[in-house]
């Protein structure tokens, strides 16, 4: 029942022509949909203007941690501030006046990040949420949350509510006049309520081996945290970048969503996992913990029987059958 996404070599040397490296200026067209594998600083200055509509960002936390082969050290928190500026303002000059950002963090580099974005864009809120996962700690709290900042380039943006209830269960069914009050009964029979999102998400399953969605990547972020984002903060067609896209995540929900998409990220194994994920999009567009138009409290069964991961097979070449490249 394991359904990590995996590589073999064939696919990596399969997956890697799909890729993309700038080495001069570019159009918008000439990269949407694509993935940019390249170290960000290399491919910042071939970015074309104001031309994302929504920005998300999960770049190393500051701590030591090695992604792929590329190690990241952690360092004081004016050396992390300056580091994270040095990439975030020629960003900034990609985003349209109406664009908005999220920016992920932990708790040891979320006041660094706070005091950076507020010198640059209009935050708005920080979202926190649980990771249901997490080292014990013997002096100190097990640390299984993290937050998200919230910001837009100015007061002209795109906030879709409606987009991002969730259905909660009702624990006390009050009514009127016999009638269900704000809840309603589902097609399971159970009593359920649409809530306002609110930033405080504890509907999260962070991937795991027997979700289809899982690779090996350390710190791969869950396809319905990222989606929330995308419906929240943008439209049918929008352009989204994600300059730190790692296994490819925000890709593939911005596809699944019906977005266009740029990832940027400089390990090609990662990369060459976004596009195997996204390859996989075409068949399986299904979004664990989101259905018919609706956020789903973790673990609440959909109406009805999911649609079952399907077992892939890429076919390399044509008269070789042995060549068949298949993940569990």
């Amino acid at each position: 029942m394991n359904r990590t996404i995996v590589l073999d070599d064939a696919e990596i040397e399969h997956y890697r022509q799909n890729l993309i490296q700038l080495d001069s200026a570019v159009l918008p067209q000439d990269i949407l949909n694509k993935t940019i594998q390249q170290d960000i600083f290399s491919a910042m200055p071939f970015l074309p203007t104001q031309f994302v509509d929504l920005l998300i960002v999960d770049p190393p936390y500051n701590l030591t941690r090695k992604f792929g082969d590329s190690p990241f050290k952690q360092r004081p928190d004016d050396d992390y501030r300056a580091w994270v500026e040095s990439w975030l303002l020629p960003l900034m000059n990609t985003l349209k006046p109406t664009a908005s950002v999220y920016f992920c963090g932990d708790w040891r580099s979320s006041a660094v990040l706070y005091q950076t974005l507020s010198d640059h864009l209009n935050i708005r809120n920080r979202i926190t949420w649980e990771r249901e996962k997490g080292r014990g700690a013997r002096y100190n709290w097990k640390n299984t949350s993290e937050d998200i900042w919230y910001a837009t380039t100015t007061d002209n943006f795109t906030f879709n509510v409606e987009a991002v209830k969730l259905r909660r269960r009702v624990i006390a069914p009050y009514t009127d006049n016999g009638k269900p009050k704000d809840w309603t009964y589902a097609a399971d029979g159970e009593k359920y309520r649409l809530t306002y999102p609110s930033n405080l998400w504890t509907d999260i399953s962070v991937p795991f081996w027997s979700m289809p969605e899982n690779t090996d990547h350390p710190t791969q972020k869950p396809e319905k945290l990222i989606a929330k984002l995308i419906l929240a903060s943008s439209n049918v067609g929008d352009v989204i970048l994600d300059p730190f896209l790692g296994s490819g995540t925000t890709s593939v929900a911005a596809k699944k969503l019906k977005r266009q998409y740029i990832g940027i990220e400089m390990d090609e194994t990662y990369c060459c996992l976004a596009e195997k994920r996204l390859m996989l999009a075409d068949d399986f567009p299904h979004i664990q913990g989101y259905a018919k138009g609706v956020f789903l409290e973790r673990n609440t069964p959909q109406e009805g029987k999911a649609k079952p991961a399907p077992v892939h097979t890429l076919k390399l070449f044509e008269d070789d059958e042995s060549s068949n490249n298949q993940d569990k």
